[in-house]
């Protein structure tokens, strides 16, 4: 008997993975569940992981080759925004379907991290050159130049720490009781790639949207620049008895 979309959708919320510490809140609150109720459609389609991820990519790619092509505009902007987001959630949902089928593979895993590499590089790189097109200063084509800088070595640092916990049997977990747990996630939004997909909302305003991509930029530099050193001491420790990787 084939399962309804709410049958999945329910058998999907006990499915989750547990959240990293350091997601921050679009990501773990919004986007997760975006993936879900993706993730049921997927499933019910018939869908494997693989053409989840391809999904995902077709979304993200589109936006970011019309960001390369097109001026920056008003409705530009909300098109591009909407493709991001839908490609995001659609890149949570994969993992969530590999879960729900017990089809998760290496090789899986391998696809959506490269398609994820891609995209970080890219999706800055095609601003600059919609900004170049436009006929932008030069000195404002720096923030998306740094942005690609920081968005690569934060995304490289944060999976590589991960495969190396993972590989010693450390598994990190956001916190779930305490003092405000969602505190953490809210404070390292301005990191969330979801508030990036958001901020392209302000595009056809361009000095307002290079405003805010600056200040996400920044933010992400200075947790990039507060994470290295915490994460280089956490995997000093790996495989030391007794050292503490919390």
């Amino acid at each position: 008997m084939t399962e309804s979309y709410r049958e999945v959708l329910t058998r999907l919320g006990s499915a989750q993975k547990g959240a990293a510490r350091s997601a921050p809140a679009y990501s773990r609150f919004v986007n997760r569940r975006l993936g879900r109720v993706l993730a049921a459609a997927a499933h019910r389609a018939g869908l494997s992981p693989n053409q989840v991820t391809a999904v995902s990519a077709v979304h993200t790619f589109t936006a970011i080759a019309l960001l390369a092509l097109l001026a920056p505009s008003g409705w530009l902007g909300v098109l591009v925004s909407v493709l991001l987001v839908l490609g995001y959630a659609w890149d949570s949902a994969d993992g969530q379907v590999a879960r729900l089928t017990a089809t998760g593979s290496p090789a899986g895993e391998w696809l959506d991290h490269v398609v994820d590499s891609v995209k970080v590089v890219a999706l800055p790189v095609a601003v600059a050159v919609g900004l170049l097109r436009a006929g932008a200063d030069h000195v404002l084509l720096l923030i998306p130049v740094v942005s690609a800088v920081v968005t690569s070595v934060l995304f490289f640092a944060m999976i590589l720490t991960e495969q190396l916990r993972r590989a010693h049997g450390v598994v990190s977990r956001a916190p779930t009781s305490g003092r405000a747990p969602w505190l953490r996630s809210v404070l390292v939004l301005p990191t969330d790639y979801g508030v990036l997909c958001l901020l392209f909302l302000l595009y056809g305003a361009t000095g307002v949207f290079l405003a805010g991509y600056a200040a996400v930029t920044a933010a992400s530099a200075v947790f990039l620049v507060l994470a290295l050193p915490r994460w280089f001491r956490e995997v000093r420790s790996l495989g030391i008895p007794g050292a503490s990787t919390r």
